[in-house]
């Protein structure tokens, strides 16, 4: 994959924007890329509908609070942007979160914040925005924790390796971030891990990536998202490479076990991509 030029920030009002927004400039002056942060949460009235029934005071004030929380955002962005000609602001037509998917048709790269349910702004978005923009966008997500350190030129990095399109198109999407790293690992679990990871190495040294560590595991996928947390933490990696599976099914988010672990768990940035 070239070099992201064209990224997607979803900006809400959790504690950590302020950071994301930084961590997004680091990675558009890292990659001569431009940002477009775009604000998108549900409204008071789509959090609150039967407020539809009170009185119009109830439903001002509520529409009051949205553009509180908006001018929040923006100030929070353009106070993290000032001076930047990377970093630009846009708002959508609707604040439907639904709608951020198709946006993001038009980025090469989405950042995304990790859900936090103690934080006091969870309720702003659906609990299934995060699996609804990785699957339906189709476009590639690097995840940042809600604890923890944020690195946008990470020094280790860790390929969570699988013989499927989802874990293809990752390692595609993170190759500006593999030539850049100064050490890369992969890990593959299974009877097969061996095998495919020798090929991987293969096809990541044709791609200028010479020196890659193989962490081959046969004794399955069990629990794979915990075990490759731990395996991150004990490489000192600064970011974590994966496919994302998951669907959709009478309006219910079926996620694979490693993603479903790692939305919930993340302690560093992940690159996801379905």
């Amino acid at each position: 994959m070239q070099t992201p030029k064209s990224i997607l920030l979803h900006l809400d009002g959790s504690t950590r924007t302020a950071e994301r927004i930084a961590f997004a400039r680091s990675l558009a002056e890292a990659f001569d890329a431009q940002v477009t942060g775009a604000p998108c949460t549900l409204s008071a009235l789509m959090r609150y509908p039967f407020a539809l029934e009170g009185a119009a005071e109830a439903i001002a004030i509520m529409r009051e609070g949205d553009e509180a929380a908006r001018d929040r955002m923006y100030a929070s962005f353009t106070a993290q942007a000032a001076g930047s000609p990377r970093m630009h602001w846009t708002e959508q037509e609707s604040d439907a979160p639904w709608g951020f998917a198709r946006r993001a048709l038009y980025a090469d790269l989405v950042i995304l914040g990790q859900r936090n349910p103690e934080d006091p702004m969870a309720s702003e978005l659906p609990a299934d925005f995060l699996p609804h923009l990785l699957v339906e966008s189709g476009r590639p997500a690097l995840v940042l924790p809600y604890a923890g350190a944020l690195v946008a030129a990470p020094g280790t990095v860790l390929l969570a390796w699988k013989e499927t399109p989802e874990a293809a198109r990752a390692v595609s999407a993170a190759l500006p971030w593999l030539r850049n790293a100064s050490k890369v690992h992969a890990a593959c679990y299974g009877e097969v891990a061996e095998a495919s990871l020798k090929q991987l190495q293969r096809y990541l040294a044709a791609q200028g990536i010479a020196d890659v560590s193989l962490h081959a595991d046969g004794t399955g996928e069990r629990d794979a998202g915990n075990r490759l947390l731990s395996m991150a933490a004990d490489l000192g990696a600064d970011l974590l490479v994966m496919g994302c599976y998951g669907h959709s099914r009478a309006r219910e988010w079926i996620l694979g076990g490693a993603t479903r672990t790692m939305l919930e768990s993340m302690t560093l940035p992940v690159l996801m991509s379905h």
